[in-house]
């Protein structure tokens, strides 16, 4: 049975009456929350409680600091962490997610409002796991979570390496309601775990590498190594598994990413065979099967790591694009539109029409033609295109409290979406280079660069330098040093003002001029001879 508790009611919310006892007793907790907005929210309700500690005003600063120019995120989570709570989820930078998980381990933060990102296989010392929130937004609506879900994270509390019990507590709205969570959650049993082999992009992509290194020649191999996997043990029709993975094999082939031989020729003359002799060995019918065997091309795609659907895709963008004048609007629309890139930003309903008359605008330009408006792909078109403005601003120089504001995409999650795509953009050159798209090679490259950095073509020559990020390089072309015969001709003065001493003297350096130094605190034409045999040699 679970165990009664007595919490004072201090507030009118039962998460933070269940917070204040937790700190009371001088314990931690970790608060889980469906939404990145519901974890930020717990966590300023609380801090709000809580009065600011001054030895907390350093960690507060360096989370602050995490990102080259604080968002309001930014601002938020230090505000929270002056007074020991946190907010924690995919959206922040990876720095801020590691100074929250070090400091709750330390037991310097007290309370981390969560998603359920520190849910799954973290060892960390709360006593208490308050879940927040049993229901979540899907394809379907509000929903109640899974019960394995529920284990994780009420699972978080009491770890052995830091407690001898621990409490998983549960919002119940109703007498009715704290039943059936009983049943369905403390009572209930885990889902069932299914492979992952049951999802299509994951077997094609698997079928794919079997064939590419030479694992599988033919159908009966094929029957015979998927027999033996979790998936078929689940499955349990192989009937059913032969008509899929038959199916998977016509889609590689009409890709042009594996080549059959031969089959029917064979199978014709092991008939004629059979029926002057009457008798046909198992191993001849064996030999009448169908072989696979990777395309370069097939082998390229295995290695990259691509579904098979999202290579296509790609080969058939970049067969659109040839002969046509292109636009980083376009290939990143391409990309955004694959698999590997979902989730895709939300189109909110606000925002449709100006994102429609924006697709107008640029259709043109775009390599994968706009569906009807009726066509069930139409509404994962229009997010497409959304990420890909959401990417383009980004190479527009766009900073990411423009893109928190605009795209709602926090940092965290800005640097992982960059991730894909410079992955994908990798991808895209491995494969116009063997369809010999030269041009295509050369603009991919390109944009790749600009992603990386988060430029505008211009700067590409000084970004290429050690040092130079996309602000200084800024600098530098707003200063009309825009290339390295420019910086081979400035005034060292002039790059020491723009960019501090150091970094301009790496700078010339890297473009091969000399670089004169000048004593801090002296002017040119004020060095001495004492100076030069300090620095004379270098």
């Amino acid at each position: 049975m679970a165990k009664s508790i007595d919490i004072e009611q201090k507030t009118d919310s039962a998460v933070l009456n269940i917070v204040l006892d937790t700190l009371k007793r001088n314990k931690q907790a970790l608060v889980f929350a469906g939404t990145k907005r519901s974890a930020e929210k717990a966590a300023e309700d609380i801090a709000k409680k809580m009065k600011p500690a001054e030895e907390l005003e350093e960690l507060a600063l360096r989370a602050l600091r995490a990102l080259a120019k604080p968002t309001k995120q930014c601002e938020k989570l230090a505000f929270c962490l002056k007074k020991g709570i946190a907010f924690h989820h995919a959206g922040l930078h990876s720095k801020q997610r590691e100074i929250i998980e070090e400091h709750f381990k330390n037991g310097v933060i007290r309370i981390v409002c969560s998603t359920p990102t520190l849910a799954y296989g973290l060892d960390l010392p709360a006593y208490r796991s308050i879940i927040k929130d049993l229901k979540r937004y899907g394809s379907r609506g509000l929903n109640w979570i899974p019960v394995m879900d529920y284990h994780q994270m009420a699972g978080r509390a009491g770890r052995p390496s830091y407690d001898t019990e621990g409490q998983a507590i549960t919002i119940a709205g109703s007498e009715a309601e704290k039943d059936f969570i009983f049943e369905k959650y403390v009572n209930g049993k885990p889902e069932h775990i299914y492979s992952k082999l049951a999802v299509e992009p994951v077997l094609r992509t698997y079928l794919l590498s079997l064939i590419a290194t030479k694992l599988v020649k033919d159908k009966q191999q094929i029957m015979d190594f998927f027999s033996k996997t979790f998936w078929s043990h689940q499955f349990k029709d192989l009937e059913h598994l032969e008509i899929i993975i038959t199916k998977m094999l016509e889609l590689l082939e009409e890709y042009e990413f594996i080549k059959v031989s031969g089959g029917e020729e064979q199978a014709g003359m092991q008939k004629l065979k059979g029926l002057k002799d009457e008798f046909v060995s198992a191993n001849e019918i064996s030999n009448t099967q169908e072989s696979y065997a990777a395309t370069f091309l097939g082998k390229r795609v295995s290695e990259l790591y691509l579904d098979p659907v999202s290579a296509y895709h790609i080969i058939e963008g970049l067969r659109n694009a040839s002969g046509r004048k292109l636009r980083s609007i376009g290939l990143l629309q391409l990309l955004s539109n694959t698999l590997e890139m979902y989730p895709l930003l939300t189109v909110r309903v606000k925002e449709r029409e100006k994102i429609e008359q924006e697709l107008m605008r640029n259709e043109h330009f775009l390599l994968e033609k706009e569906p009807s408006l009726y066509d069930p792909d139409y509404d994962d078109y229009i997010k497409s295109f959304k990420t890909a403005l959401f990417f383009e601003s980004w190479i527009d120089e766009k900073d990411e409290e423009f893109l928190l504001e605009e795209f709602t995409v926090r940092p965290g999650e800005t640097r992982s979406k960059l991730q894909i795509a410079d992955w994908l953009l990798f991808c895209t050159e491995e494969l116009a280079k063997i369809l010999q798209f030269k041009e295509m090679v050369r603009e991919t490259a390109k944009l790749r660069l600009r992603m990386q950095h988060g430029v505008k073509e211009e700067l590409l020559p000084l970004i290429r330098l050690e040092g130079i990020g996309r602000v200084r390089a800024r600098v530098m072309y707003n200063n009309k040093i825009r290339d390295l015969g420019d910086i081979r001709k400035a005034d060292i003065a002039t790059l020491n003002a723009l960019l501090g001493r150091k970094v301009a003297e790496s700078v010339r350096k890297q473009v091969g001029t000399e670089v004169e130094r000048i004593p801090e605190g002296k002017r040119k034409g004020q060095i001495n001879i004492a100076d030069f045999d300090e620095f004379g040699d270098e």
